[in-house]
């Protein structure tokens, strides 16, 4: 399995960003599949999973605020991060499971 991660960047406390995380090497649509996250010094968070029928779960720092979704047809996993504060900046990482995820892309937000 490849996941190969995009989207992030510096952006505004309060403003938005959606990451990307593109999908190969396996089935993607009949797969669960998570967001989570790193923040400096910090150990992996989980942030949020889509269950391979749609239904999605969040944790409680990010629900109201962050959105995750798929597209089967792309094999792509999203997540639009809305109102973003700065203990939201980390290294996020879309994953299979606690050994499977990809390389990351950072997310720092900083007025």
């Amino acid at each position: 399995a490849q996941l190969v991660e995009s989207g992030g960047g510096l952006v505004q406390p309060g403003r938005s960003l959606r990451l990307s995380c593109a999908a190969s090497g396996f089935t993607f649509s009949i797969r669960g599949i998570s967001w989570v996250r790193q923040a400096p010094g910090k150990g992996l968070e989980w942030v949020a999973t889509i269950s391979s029928v749609g239904t999605t779960t969040y944790a409680a720092s990010v629900k109201g605020r962050f959105a995750i979704s798929r597209d089967n047809a792309k094999n792509t996993l999203y997540l639009q991060m809305n109102s973003l504060k700065a203990e939201d900046t980390a290294v996020y990482y879309c994953a299979l499971s606690a050994t499977e995820r990809g390389q990351g892309t950072q997310v720092t937000v900083s007025s």
